[in-house]
């Protein structure tokens, strides 16, 4: 070994200390030639002079040896983690291979290894480690969690040895990342200690005076802390036997990272801060005298001691969501000293220690039961001592499954469902983004629209100005974002069309010179098969139909209707027929006007102020010209020509029988903007086979939907019955018509 050239001499006594002890804590699970290939392997690395001191000068092999009695001795992993510890570097340094690794010590350290190396690679594509989603990622990118673990007693040894390190930018680097990103890895795994470790020396590196005022002032006061402690438990611990309760009581003294939130949380001095340690009352008490007993005991430290009653937190009541259960009471103790009290059982101490679910769960993670179950498991397993603390290899970190983490260009982190593809990163980032996306550079190679994404994966999104939403993206986007924009983006493209071919159709009629009559257009559409004007306009916008071909034949319709002389008023639904008729068996023959299409003689129209149709209660207008205008009795302006013009008012009513013709009536709709309310409303107007829809205009606002549609429809009959139907659609609150 080149070991002079390796290794100080102080770094060589320590490497024999490190190996001794690495030994002792894991030599009942290596196996026969683990010690011999591990310094063969070893040598040749150290020979290659390639594996480097990182940016604080620590030997490779001494902080990977010291790493490696942290995760035996403090979180009780053994051969295959201490194995991929030693082995990382040489790897990543590609000294030696996965394959090499798999063969000699098995798939197990080659896959931790594999873990440790990925993850490494991630830090070079994120800036934004100290983010919730970075933290996930890591998670589910690990695979084995042992990876997490191995990390985070990395970080632990790297925060222990560099106290007296000169370089300071690189100390506060990683002081951040151990804040931000570690600590909280190590509260969720349930690694308490470690994450304590890591906050207090976090904070001693990047607030180096307010860390050692606050160790200071514990450090003046722990001799009187201690016996203001047992001034305090002592007549308490008397009343308690005296009453016959089972408990122990223990105290424990705040970190200085949690001491130093608490200062800048209440904005108060060392001395402000009420509780700087702990009493801790735990009864061992029969589950169904729990709630009796720990409130029992309330009563007495409170007919002890002033409670402060703005202080009083009940988690026995009402446990908190995560399973935390303890009585929490802030009393005034001796020396008018507040006193924070926490009284629960054994079982709930328990809980509360190990944290089953306490202090794991965050918000908006998938599988959080899964979470709470595996870490549990976790936990029994690590401090099974009489148990072989290797079966902790069983458990695989496959809690985020159903998710993908996905860079963007500039590190930013974005979590997508799994199965995600470019599109729907692309619809994430932004709506426009999503609608001019072409494809997309994943880690540099170009792929397609619907590429699936991966773990890790950097996305660049490529676009272009002429890109439009097509309908088969909905056929592979996953995200209900990106579905609901496209949908919403081919609504307002078909709009767009849809007022463009209209004005193109009607710019056509008008260069040729032809009368424009929408009921014979109408007619035409029905004539030519389409459900929906839309779907008419929308053939004229994609060139399916030919303009021209399509004016021939509405001229041809029209010399056809003419030539059997239908009245051209009638013709656009705005005329009948009118005359008394000799045989009606109405008691108002004599003064009764009745529609009817087939008698000929009175000229009239029907009233565009209130769209009259068949079956509405109506009356005539003796027009100036002498013609006659219909209007509903309901009409908002019949009151005033009635009032004014008494002597031109007309008795009508419809004949006996609907003609079968369609009138186009109006509908306001309104409603919640739901997912799919166009679409509905529009389904069941097509499912009729007497009523056409002719136009539909949406609006929608803050979450509220309306809507204005003409439908063309034979009589009041048809038309109540599709007001009622339109009212069963979800989300609909009014149909009113026009």
């Amino acid at each position: 070994m080149e070991e002079q050239a390796f290794f100080t001499p102080q770094e060589h006594r320590e490497l024999i200390s490190l190996y001794r002890c690495l030994l002792r804590l894991s030599g009942e699970t290596l196996q026969k030639d683990d010690c011999h290939n591990l310094k063969r392997d070893l040598i040749r690395a150290m020979s290659a002079g390639s594996i480097p001191r990182n940016a604080f000068g620590m030997n490779p092999v001494i902080k990977d040896m010291q790493t490696a009695v942290i995760v035996a001795e403090e979180i009780g992993m053994r051969r295959a983690s201490i194995l991929g510890i030693m082995l990382h570097e040489p790897v990543k340094c590609q000294l030696c291979t996965l394959d090499d690794v798999s063969q000699t010590y098995g798939e197990d350290v080659a896959g931790i290894i594999r873990g440790l190396v990925k993850i490494n690679e991630l830090y070079e594509k994120s800036p934004a480690i100290e983010s919730e989603n970075f933290r996930n990622l890591l998670l589910s990118f690990a695979e084995d969690m042992r990876v997490i673990l191995i990390m985070i007693a990395d970080r632990v040894n790297i925060m222990r040895q560099i106290k007296d390190n000169p370089n300071d930018e690189a100390r506060l680097a990683v002081s951040n990342e151990a804040a931000h990103l570690y600590a909280p890895l190590a509260h969720k795994l349930g690694l308490y200690k470690l994450k304590s470790e890591l906050e207090d020396l976090s904070l001693k590196y990047t607030e180096h005076d307010v860390y050692y005022f606050i160790k200071e002032k514990l450090n003046a006061t722990k001799a009187a802390r201690d016996r203001y402690i047992t001034a305090f438990i002592e007549p308490v611990k008397q009343k308690l036997e005296e009453n016959g309760l089972k408990f122990h009581i223990k105290g424990r003294t705040k970190t200085i990272h949690s001491i130093y939130q608490k200062m800048k949380k209440q904005g108060c001095s060392f001395e402000g801060v009420y509780d700087l340690f702990a009493i801790r009352i735990i009864l061992d008490s029969p589950l169904e005298k729990e709630k009796q007993e720990c409130w029992q005991v309330y009563s007495i430290v409170t007919d002890m001691y002033l409670p402060n009653p703005k202080r009083l937190r009940d988690w026995l009541s009402v446990p908190k969501s995560n399973g935390y259960e303890s009585l929490h009471i802030t009393v005034m103790g001796p020396e008018g000293k507040w006193v924070e009290v926490q009284i629960r059982t054994e079982r709930m101490d328990e809980i509360a220690e190990k944290g089953l679910a306490a202090h794991w769960r965050y918000k908006g993670i998938k599988g959080e039961t899964g979470l709470d179950e595996w870490l549990n498991s976790i936990r029994e397993t690590l401090e099974n001592t009489d148990g072989d603390t290797e079966t902790i290899d069983q458990f695989k970190l496959d809690l985020y499954k159903d998710e993908v983490f996905v860079f963007s260009p500039k590190g930013d982190l974005y979590k997508l469902p799994q199965g995600a593809t470019v599109l729907d990163f692309a619809f994430a980032i932004h709506s426009n983004l999503g609608c001019r996306c072409v494809g997309a550079k994943v880690n540099g190679r170009n792929v397609q629209l619907r590429q699936p994404l991966n773990n890790g994966d950097q996305v660049e999104i490529m676009t272009s100005a002429a890109q439009t939403p097509k309908r088969d993206w909905l056929n592979f986007v996953t995200t209900s974002k990106a579905r609901n924009k496209i949908r919403q983006a081919l609504k307002e493209l078909a709009a767009r069309q849809t007022e463009f071919a209209r004005e193109t159709l009607e710019r056509k009629f008008k260069n040729r010179k032809i009368e424009y009559d929408e009921a014979i257009l109408m007619r035409l559409i029905k004539k030519s098969g389409f459900k929906t004007v839309t779907d008419f306009y929308q053939s004229i916008a994609n060139e399916t139909t030919d303009i021209n071909m399509l004016i021939d034949k509405y001229v041809e319709m029209q010399r056809h209707e003419s030539e059997q002389h239908e009245d051209v008023v009638y013709r656009s639904a705005e005329g009948f027929n009118m005359q008394q008729t000799q045989e009606d068996k109405n008691p108002y023959k004599d003064d009764v006007l009745v529609i009817d299409q087939h008698l000929k003689g009175i000229d009239f129209k029907l009233a565009r102020c209130c769209n009259p149709i068949y079956g509405d209660d109506v009356f005539g207008f003796v027009t100036i010209s002498g013609g006659i205008k219909i209007h509903r009795s309901d009409c908002p302006n019949a009151p005033e020509l009635k009032a004014r013009f008494p002597y031109r008012i007309v008795r009508a009513r419809w004949a006996g029988k609907s003609q079968g013709k369609q009138y186009p009536i109006t509908l306001r709709i309104v409603g919640h903007d739901d997912i799919g309310i166009v679409t509905n409303i529009t389904s069941i107007i097509n499912k009729e086979n007497d009523i056409l829809l002719r136009s539909i205009s949406i609006d929608s606002n803050d979450g509220l939907f309306s809507g204005m549609l003409t439908v063309m429809v034979d009589d009041t009959t048809k038309l109540e019955a599709l007001i009622r139907k339109l009212r069963t659609v979800k989300g609909v609150k009014q149909v009113n018509r026009g």
